[in-house]
């Protein structure tokens, strides 16, 4: 096995087929990146089991090749060598016994690779019900969930997003039990049949993080228990978690008693100054005033080793009956975070039940979940 490449051009693949690979491989040979070369095309391979990416350079100007074969080198080592080759492109020779020859301007480095006849295949998925979304989309509902999962493994259903893909919409949710994130848009040309799956909250950090800030058109392949997403050259697979995701339609409430509506950057810079000392408290609880008779809004956030913050927030409308509910304000400014809107409205009920947050624009269909805390 024998080409020269462009550095630029392999770093590039290679830095996204790294995000497949993880330092704590089950199977010692997923530590390895695999490299497969035919006369038409170099393919890179990184795989943990539970994400795998396969990445197709085509042999071009940038790419000539010697000759064809396959290898496994070490992913990290192999990685930090091609960062640092001195020229603009390099040569790669695979030796007797998997010896593998790295070649820059007058830098030479000789690794020892393994046989890739011993990489796992990577799982075969029917395109049969693949459907095609926006890259731009895609990303944004990604961002608009994910931080909601649950990062414990005692309910693995919970560590993903629920992704509900029909013909005319998607809908993804994301919870933790103490909060949850529902975003629901518009999608044409959509799957013919509904489409329930649950991708884990890594895969899709990762998977957003391949999109970028670009809009590339995503190709979906729903597999039983795995998807694949091909964004341009790239094969993204991830496993689907089992199992039957919450019906959460019926924790978000129907109608409220109290909302009060804000400028999202006022409420949160107030959030901010007061989790400044809540964050120094073992609780980290900050209580919301809702003065409906006096029109006031205060927040309040103290710490018993350092003291206490109250502040009055300015709003735009306070409408309902008047209410006094704790929380933990961390939720509450990632929810903020995920907003898409200058304006949120905040929706009660009574100051144990969960509270909503929603845009202040009736066409965004943007519903976050918050469950406060009992003080008393």
């Amino acid at each position: 096995m024998q080409f020269t490449i462009n550095r630029n051009l392999f770093l590039e693949n290679l830095n996204n087929v790294m995000r497949a690979i993880s330092s704590r491989a089950t199977i010692p040979i997923l530590s390895g990146i695999k490299l497969n070369l035919t006369d038409e095309m170099l393919t890179l391979t990184g795989s943990d089991t539970d994400i795998s990416i396969e990445i197709q350079i085509p042999v071009n100007d940038d790419l000539v090749v010697q000759s064809t074969s396959s290898i496994v080198l070490p992913a990290r080592f192999f990685s930090e060598i091609v960062k640092k080759l001195p020229g603009k492109d390099f040569s790669f020779e695979v030796r007797e016994s998997f010896q593998t020859k790295i070649v820059s301007e007058n830098t030479e480095f000789m690794i020892n690779g393994l046989d890739a006849n011993n990489y796992p295949h990577l799982p075969e998925i029917s395109t049969d019900a693949s459907f095609k979304i926006s890259g731009k989309t895609f990303r944004e509902i990604i961002n608009e969930t994910v931080f909601a999962v649950a990062t414990q493994e005692s309910r693995p259903t919970l560590t993903g997003v629920n992704f509900i893909f029909n013909n005319s919409s998607i809908k993804a949710v994301a919870t933790d039990s103490h909060r949850l994130s529902q975003r629901q848009i518009s999608l044409e040309n959509g799957p013919q049949t509904s489409t329930d799956l649950i991708i884990p909250g890594k895969s899709l950090v990762e998977l957003a993080r391949i999109i970028g800030e670009n809009d590339p058109e995503i190709t979906v392949n729903p597999g039983e228990n795995q998807v694949l997403f091909e964004v341009g050259n790239i094969a993204f697979y991830s496993r689907l978690l089992d199992g039957q995701y919450p019906d959460t339609d019926r924790l978000i409430p129907t109608e409220s008693t109290t909302s009060v509506e804000f400028e999202l950057p006022v409420l949160a810079r107030s959030l901010e100054r007061a989790s400044l000392l809540t964050h120094e408290s073992r609780n980290n609880v900050v209580k919301m005033t809702l003065d409906v008779q006096n029109q006031l809004v205060k927040l309040q956030g103290d710490s018993p080793e350092i003291g206490n913050v109250e502040e009055e927030i300015s709003f735009k409308k306070l409408e309902g009956e008047g209410l006094t509910i704790s929380f933990n304000p961390d939720y509450l400014r990632e929810a903020l975070r995920a907003s898409i809107t200058d304006s949120i409205i905040m929706n009660f009920t009574q100051p144990l039940r969960p509270f909503t947050v929603v845009p202040a624009k009736q066409d965004v269909n943007f519903t976050q979940l918050i469950t406060p805390v009992r003080t008393f």
